[in-house]
C-alpha cells in the first residue's frame, strides 16, 4: 500500500463533522496530522472540545487540535445551528474529555507550518466555514501555495441553498472567506449540495455501525437529532452526510464526477448573500477554477462510510 497522504481538516464540529472526523482516523490511506476548529455550527471553544473529544473517542487524541477563527472575516455569523446539532453540537451526547493538551497555536499558524515542514503534499478537508483557510490563503501565501489539495464541503451548483433560498450554510457562514478561497489558485474541489443532498445515510446503515461495538454505537447516538432534522428539512428517512463525503472524496481523490468551473460568491448584503454563482456554460481553463462536484454514487459513498465506521470498533 502507498505512504498514507498527510491530511488536515478544518472543521466546526458538528454531528456530521464528527462522523467525518471519525471516517478520516478509520482510512488508512491518509495520515490525519492537524485538526483545525472554526466558528460555525457552535461557537469556537465548542466546536474545538467536540473535535478533541471525538478524536479520543475514536483512540486518536495524539492529533494536535488548534483552535481557530472565532467570527466571520467581515460580518457576524448572525445565527449558529444548535437547532440541527443539539446545543453542545453533537446531539446532545456527552462524549470523555480528551487527556490530550490543546496545540497552543493558532489554527492559521499550525496549518502553515505543517504545509512549509511537510515533505509530501498536503490534503486540506474544509468542512466548516471557511476562515481559517482565507487567513491561510492571505496571510501565509507561501504556505497556502504548498496545499496539494483543498476539498471543501460548501456552496451549490444548481440546487439552491438549505439556510437561505440562495446559500448553502459554510459559505453563508462567511462569503467573504470563501470568495477568498474558491478565487485563489489553490487546487479546489467544491463538494455542495448537488452532490451531497442525495446521499443519504439510511436507518439501517446507522444500525450496522452501531452494532459494531462502543465506537459505532456512540456515533449513532450522536446522529438521533440529525436524523429528525434530515426527516423535517429534505424528507429523507436517514442522514445527509455532507461533510463525509467531502471527506471521501479527500480520501479517495475521484469518488465524486467534478468539472473545472468558474466560481464566484454573493458577498452583497442582499438576499442572495452567499450564493455561489458556479458558470455551468463551459469548462474553465483559468488558473482560478475549480472543481465542482457534479455526479456522485451516493449508494457506493454510503457504504464506503458505514464499512469504515465499523473498523473503528475492530482494530
Amino acid at each position: 500500500m502507498p505512504e498514507p497522504r498527510p491530511l488536515v481538516i478544518d472543521t466546526d464540529p458538528g454531528i456530521d463533522d464528527a462522523l467525518a472526523l471519525l471516517l478520516a482516523v478509520a482510512s488508512p490511506e491518509v495520515d490525519l496530522r492537524l485538526v483545525t476548529s472554526v466558528h460555525g455550527n457552535v461557537e469556537v471553544g465548542q466546536t474545538t472540545e467536540n473535535a478533541r473529544r471525538v478524536l479520543h473517542l475514536a483512540g486518536r487524541a495524539d492529533v494536535p487540535v488548534a483552535a481557530g477563527a472565532r467570527e466571520s472575516l467581515v460580518y457576524p455569523q448572525p445565527e449558529r445551528a444548535g437547532h440541527v446539532h443539539g446545543a453542545g453540537g453533537l446531539g446532545g451526547v456527552e462524549l470523555p474529555p480528551s487527556p490530550a493538551p490543546l496545540d497552543p497555536r493558532p489554527a492559521v499558524v499550525a496549518l502553515a507550518d505543517l504545509l512549509m515542514t511537510s515533505v509530501a503534499p498536503v490534503t486540506v478537508a474544509a468542512i466548516g466555514p471557511m476562515t481559517n483557510l482565507a487567513l491561510l490563503v492571505t496571510g501565509f501565501p507561501e504556505a497556502a501555495a504548498r496545499i496539494g489539495r483543498l476539498v471543501v464541503m460548501g456552496g451549490s451548483a444548481a440546487r439552491g441553498g438549505n439556510v437561505t433560498a440562495a446559500a448553502e450554510f459554510n459559505v453563508w457562514a462567511d462569503p467573504e472567506a470563501a470568495q477568498a478561497v474558491l478565487s485563489s489558485t489553490v487546487p479546489t474541489v467544491m463538494v455542495g449540495l448537488d452532490v451531497t443532498l442525495p446521499t443519504v445515510l439510511p436507518a439501517a446503515g446507522i444500525a450496522r455501525f452501531a452494532a459494531a461495538g462502543p465506537v459505532g454505537a456512540t456515533a449513532a447516538a450522536m446522529l438521533g437529532q440529525y436524523v429528525q432534522h434530515a426527516r423535517s428539512s429534505y424528507g429523507t428517512d436517514g442522514v445527509v452526510v455532507h461533510d463525509a463525503l467531502a471527506l471521501t472524496e479527500a480520501i479517495a481523490p475521484g469518488t465524486l464526477g467534478t468539472v473545472r468551473r468558474d466560481v464566484v460568491v454573493d458577498t452583497t448584503l442582499g438576499a442572495g448573500r452567499g450564493q455561489t454563482l458556479v458558470d455551468r456554460r463551459s469548462v474553465s481553463a483559468a488558473a482560478t477554477a475549480v472543481d465542482v462536484a457534479e455526479t456522485v454514487d451516493s449508494a457506493a459513498a454510503v457504504e464506503f462510510l458505514i464499512e469504515r465506521l465499523q473498523r473503528l470498533d475492530r482494530r
